[in-house]
């Protein structure tokens, strides 16, 4: 396996790593409600670094978006604006849904829509070789996974006694997991349509690894939109907007959801610095790759912060079993991808 091959694998690995981690802090802030915490991570992390970083790493970034065409800036901004949607979403429709049964519909239709599609509309050449059939089997993998997890989660909530009857319907609860699947990989679409912008900052000198950092602000400025209008909503719903200003928890609840934000966009700029690596299919590879390694760390640190304490021994082995069917798509994916 060529060595930038390996290097965009373990690139792309380590993102799915910070991205199924980038919440754990928000269990440091305790005194605020989830939509403060929120609101926070969702200025830093979708806001303030994407564009720190892109300002201090792309030469002429604004010359660059100026030379753009209007089709791959509005498609861009078109596919964060629905990945925002796509969040949004997903936060209420594992609400009403419960959390292992919903995650696991919403990852189930995440993985092969953030795979196929751009691998069908840009290179269906690619669909029936040896990387497309990799990418197939590996995909399909993945999804077994998620249900193993799904199923390992909800026999955990069971076991603690969390409702598991769905919200106001279960026909409603299921639309909306189903439409948070379909426009959460828009972020990956937006990473994959934007290869115009990702060029013209090569040609423009900056390194390939960094180069879509030119997508990145662009696509989480237009998914902020919907991050942080939700949040406000509850804020105003639940007049929860004088816990900003209690003194005491204040510096530590900043710090804590202000990480939240840079370890989620950490996740993005080392998942595009590793696609980059993997060629021509890096954002349709890497996919798969990254979403299998972010639910196995969450997996992981769930466990390791005692979530999992009291669970059966039946929810552990589904969840064992879950985790290697993961694995087991890395291995697969990262194979087929090496030729």
């Amino acid at each position: 396996m060529a060595p930038a091959i390996v290097w965009g694998i373990v690139g792309v690995l380590f993102g799915g790593i910070l991205n199924g981690s980038f919440v754990a802090p928000i269990k440091k802030a305790t005194r605020w409600n989830w939509e403060n915490s929120w609101l926070v991570y969702s200025f830093a992390g979708l806001i303030v670094v994407p564009w720190v970083v892109a300002i201090a790493v792309i030469p002429d970034l604004w010359g660059i978006y100026a030379a753009t065409s209007a089709k791959t800036l509005g498609q861009v901004l078109f596919f964060g604006f629905g990945w925002g949607l796509g969040s949004v979403l997903f936060g209420i429709g594992v609400d009403r849904m419960g959390l292992a049964v919903g995650y696991g519909i919403i990852l189930g239709h995440i993985a092969p829509i953030g795979t196929f599609y751009p691998l069908i509309m840009l290179h269906p050449e690619q669909l029936f070789t040896r990387q497309g059939y990799a990418l197939m089997a590996g995909t399909l993998i993945v999804i077994v996974g998620i249900a193993f997890c799904a199923i390992a989660g909800k026999r955990r909530e069971e076991a603690a006694g969390v409702e598991s009857t769905p919200k106001s319907g279960f026909g409603v609860a299921l639309l909306i997991c189903v439409l948070a699947g379909i426009f959460s990989p828009m972020l990956n679409f937006g990473f994959v349509f934007g290869e115009e912008l990702r060029q013209r900052a090569i040609e423009a000198g900056a390194r390939p690894d960094m180069a879509s950092n030119t997508i990145w602000p662009l696509c989480l400025t237009a998914g902020f939109i919907l991050n942080a209008a939700y949040p406000i909503y509850l804020l105003n719903k639940n007049k929860t907007w004088g816990r900003f200003r209690e003194e005491t928890p204040a510096p530590s609840h900043w710090f804590w959801t202000s990480l939240m934000g840079v370890l989620c966009f950490g996740s993005f700029l080392v998942y595009g610095a590793g696609a980059e690596a993997l060629g021509s299919l890096g954002g349709i590879v890497g996919w798969p790759l990254f979403m299998s390694m972010a639910l196995i760390t969450s997996n992981s640190l769930g466990a390791l912060s005692g979530e999992w304490k009291g669970a059966p021994r039946k929810a552990h082995v589904y969840s064992m079993i879950g985790i290697g069917f993961l694995i087991a798509a890395i291995v697969v994916i990262s194979l087929g991808g090496s030729n």
